[in-house]
């Protein structure tokens, strides 16, 4: 692997969107947390098992930035529909408060 052209240029560019790709970061976690609990055969299942794992395995701080993500301008771009539906139908459980 070879060393970028500008390793400064790189840093100083890459720092505005820093959020952002820690967003994608997230939207791709819950996406994949959406594939596994989507092969259940139940609806409410799959839903109940995606929104359980965010809860228990997800910091506060990482919640609120999902709904940050799912209020804000972008309106959850990226997320699936099954996570949308999870996150939102949960939204007082999920959210944290403060």
């Amino acid at each position: 692997m070879s060393e970028p052209a500008d390793p400064g240029h790189q840093a100083h560019h890459a720092e505005p969107h820093a959020h952002a790709d820690s967003t994608g970061h997230l939207v791709r976690m819950a996406n994949s947390i959406g594939d596994f609990f989507g092969a259940y055969p139940d609806h409410d299942e799959a839903l109940e098992g995606v929104a359980s794992h965010i809860h228990k395995f997800w910091e506060p701080r990482m919640r609120r930035q999902l709904y940050a993500h799912l209020d804000g301008t972008a309106q959850g771009a990226g997320l699936s529909e099954l996570v949308r539906e999870a996150v939102s139908a949960r939204r007082g459980d999920l959210q944290p408060r403060g």
